[in-house]
């Protein structure tokens, strides 16, 4: 019989830390969905400090493979992000779908 009132607890893999650990920043660095811009708000740091933060942190292989990871997603940047889709919805037309 199970006891009234327990909520099973959701392990994730990679849980997010907390925003005064110096390990958010990373956290956020790797995450998509989390722009340098959010990070500059919630932290102070810009890309730049980001960025020698990462290489510190990371292995030399690591490192390179977050670089080419985070130049090719447009997410990171907002003003890229933002671009992006206006080219998408300036592509779609009304016509187009059903």
């Amino acid at each position: 019989m199970k006891k009234k009132g327990y909520t099973p607890v959701t392990k994730v893999k990679n849980p997010e830390p907390s925003i005064d650990d110096p390990d958010w920043i990373i956290w956020a660095a790797w995450a998509d969905r989390i722009t340098f811009e959010e990070i500059e708000k919630k932290t102070g740091k810009r890309e730049s400090d980001v960025i020698k933060i990462m290489r510190r942190a990371l292995k030399p292989s690591s490192f390179r493979l977050w670089r080419k990871r985070v130049n090719q997603k447009s997410i990171k940047h907002r003003k890229k992000f933002e671009y992006s889709r206006k080219e998408i919805t300036s592509k779609i037309k009304k016509g187009d779908y059903l």
